[in-house]
């Protein structure tokens, strides 16, 4: 896959029509144009005759290829120039229209009324010259149908019944609106330019006593690097010197600092505030956390909502459809209707092609989708692609994980009870080394318990998903697992034991069961406003899948306000219930599972839409969810919805807004009670009010 800047495309239908072509071309597996970004993706063997292809179609494009790890550039330094010299063009090209409509206006019905012809044709091919020359291009191509030929049509269509001063009129107002349009997308672009911003720039690698600036790409893990005060943490790692506040807010969406200390982890993009910190790496920069958050960044309007592509297509037949109502209201009446104007006919037809332009349309929709996203992303909720803001827009039914997700995931052991003769010490001893192998945070809140180095040699481990671990220590056969565990490995014990409440660790030593160890987990101090907000969005129903045991996850369910709890799942049982939570939603809006753990990876691919927790959440689930947030807040689930619907209302705004009004003006126009005048002022102000209602979704 190959990945373009692509500059000097400044119509998005244009943009829509050129990705159409090269979806077409047999040699493309796969492309995406993202107007928004200005980036080409495109996967194909054949280059070089693809370039050909676009630049035939667009001659005036830039293509600039970008490296998979190269900071990202302001890619639009020379879009502002052209802007400023366009925008000067426009206010001379304006102010010599005023002069010469005035004296048009001074000059009616006399006979040197004519002779500001020689005024106005230099200013429409001034005005227009960009309009005709993209519209003949595009008719040589095939491409006829677009705003560019109805501009062209409708003006020429002035020139030929003599209302010149209105066909410049629409062609100045017209160039107008879309450096307007342009000049909204270029601020839209500025907010995600700011977010792509935070990538950091440089590393101080620390070798020694030397200090050395490298690129974050060329420092390795296990390395040091100095981060000083005010400066962008540029990987992710571990502090092994020195005690700072972090501003966390670029990743997380957090403005409270975090104070960070020796073996605390600190990630990159986020602000050291205060101290001087020594870090080690932990991850390279291309598997670090700011890289992920770019890349999801960039790429996400790659996934185009239904609405999209359905204005795309709308776009498509509308035009012509358009302009053939057009032909029919100049050429039916006149023929059909005794003593009808065929002047007077043509002129209502060409307000209606006028008012028809579909631009508020085209722009503003993938415009909208684009602020909802980078609305959402500063506030730390990565969402992949706009088609998941439709799903979460429709979201009824929220499932959650529990541990790591409405729980901190962060386990101590409160209570250690033996049932033989080994004693609270020996207890904790076995269970460590056996636990030392495995990274579930049970199994480390053991180790941490136990205090100490696990130095007796462990072998033959094994791990079995919900139930627990085994393994040789100190050539003695160690079990640590849940009571399923006790029954699968048939280890003799009492009823009783299987009743302890809580998270409970047993433990067996050569098949004699030894005794358990009682874990706790506590509540995210966000979780129960976390349901509240929730029912406030309209979300009807919240489950909650644990393979926790029944009584902590019931105390943990009515402590929250969860409608319905399912605990003591395996990872394969999560699926099974999440289908049926799927079934029994089915037509009641869409479903979402939020989760943290590997083993939830499989339950987030299958929900309708699947949110991971960035922070403290496994890869897996990240890379498999559809929407990611930041700092593993479940409040922030509420939030996306909240984003999703503000984001799905101003697509409908502008839909029914530009719609509705260029209907109204089309029955007017076609009755005569319209001119070209109201037409090109409607057209305009159409395509503006819904650029500007688009850019709400960026708050």
């Amino acid at each position: 896959m190959q990945k373009f800047r692509i500059e000097n495309i400044d119509c998005p239908s244009c943009a829509a029509g050129l990705e159409a072509t090269l979806q077409n071309m047999d040699c493309v597996r796969h492309v995406s144009l993202n107007f928004m970004t200005s980036t080409l993706q495109i996967d194909t063997d054949e280059w070089e005759t693809v370039k050909a292809t676009i630049l035939a179609a667009e001659p005036q494009i830039t293509l600039t290829e970008i490296s998979q790890h190269r900071k990202p550039t302001s890619a639009h330094t020379e879009d502002r120039a052209k802007l400023v010299r366009e925008g000067i063009l426009l206010a001379i090209i304006t102010i010599t229209f005023i002069v010469g409509l005035f004296f048009q206006i001074q000059l009616a019905h006399t006979p040197a009324e004519y002779g500001t012809w020689i005024f106005f044709i230099p200013l429409y091919l001034v005005a227009g010259g960009p309009v005709l020359r993209t519209a003949w291009r595009n008719i040589r191509q095939g491409q006829i149908f677009d705003e560019n030929f109805l501009m062209s049509l409708a003006t020429v269509g002035a020139i030929l019944i003599r209302e010149l001063p209105e066909a410049v009129g629409v062609m100045v107002f017209y160039r107008l609106g879309e450096f307007f349009q342009e000049l909204s997308v270029i601020r839209s672009r500025r907010s995600i330019q700011a977010l792509l911003a935070i990538r950091p720039d440089i590393a101080h690698l620390k070798t020694g006593d030397q200090i050395q600036d490298v690129d974050p790409e060329e420092v390795r893990v296990g390395q040091l690097i100095c981060v000083k005060p005010g400066e962008k943490i540029p990987l992710d790692g571990i502090i092994v010197e020195g005690d700072s506040q972090v501003d966390t807010s670029a990743l997380t969406g957090e403005s409270v600092p975090r104070g960070v200390h020796v073996n605390d982890e600190v990630f990159a993009g986020t602000i050291n505030k205060t101290g001087t910190l020594t870090v080690r790496v932990s991850r390279e920069f291309g598997e670090s956390s700011i890289a992920k958050v770019l890349d999801l960044v960039e790429n996400a309007t790659n996934r185009k909502a239904k609405t999209e592509k359905f204005i795309t297509v709308f776009a498509r037949y509308y035009t012509p459809i358009v302009v053939l109502t057009a032909i029919a209201i100049a050429l039916l009446p006149p023929l059909l209707v005794p003593g009808a104007s065929f002047t007077d006919w043509v002129y209502r037809a060409l307000v209606v092609l006028v008012i028809s332009c579909p631009c508020a349309l085209v722009i503003s929709i993938p415009l909208s989708y684009f602020g909802g996203i980078g609305g959402a992303s500063r506030r730390g909720i990565l969402i992949k692609g706009s088609n998941y803001l439709d799903v979460l827009a429709k979201v009824k039914t929220v499932v959650f994980d529990k541990t790591g997700t409405l729980t901190q995931g962060v386990f101590n052991v409160v209570d250690i009870v033996p049932h033989s003769n080994l004693s609270s010490a020996e207890m904790l001893h076995w269970g460590a080394h056996v636990e030392s192998q495995s990274n579930h945070p049970i199994a480390q809140s053991i180790v941490s318990a136990y205090g100490k180095e696990t130095c007796d040699p462990v072998k033959n481990y094994q791990e079995i998903a919900g139930h627990g671990v085994q393994a040789t220590v100190a050539n003695r056969a160690v079990t640590a697992g849940n009571d399923r565990f006790l029954h699968h490995q048939e280890i003799d014990h009492s009823d009783a034991v299987c009743q302890v409440p809580g998270t409970v660790v047993h433990l067996a030593v050569d098949r004699h069961y030894a005794g358990y160890l009682r874990i706790d987990d506590e509540l995210k101090p966000d979780a129960a406003q976390a349901i509240r907000d929730l029912k406030h969005v309209g979300v009807d129903h919240i489950v909650m899948l644990t393979g926790d045991n029944q009584a902590v996850a019931d105390r943990v369910g009515l402590a929250i306000g969860i409608d319905h709890v399912k605990a003591e799942l395996l990872p394969e049982d999560k699926l099974t219930a999440l289908e049926d939570v799927l079934q029994n939603a089915r037509g009641q809006g869409t479903v979402a599972f939020v989760g943290d753990g590997i083993n939830d990876a499989p339950v987030i691919a299958r929900a309708d839409v699947g949110l991971a927790m960035g922070g403290l959440g496994s890869d897996a689930a990240i890379e498999t969810a559809d929407v990611v947030l930041m700092d593993d807040a479940p409040t922030k689930v509420a939030e996306a919805i909240r984003i999703a619907k503000k984001t799905r209302r101003i697509v409908w705004q502008n839909i029914v807004l530009a719609l509705g009004i260029k209907g109204v003006f089309i029955g007017l126009g076609a009755a005569g009670i319209a001119t070209m005048w109201s037409a090109v002022f409607a057209d305009v102000g159409v395509a503006l009010l819904a650029v500007f209602n688009a850019m709400r979704a960026l708050r």
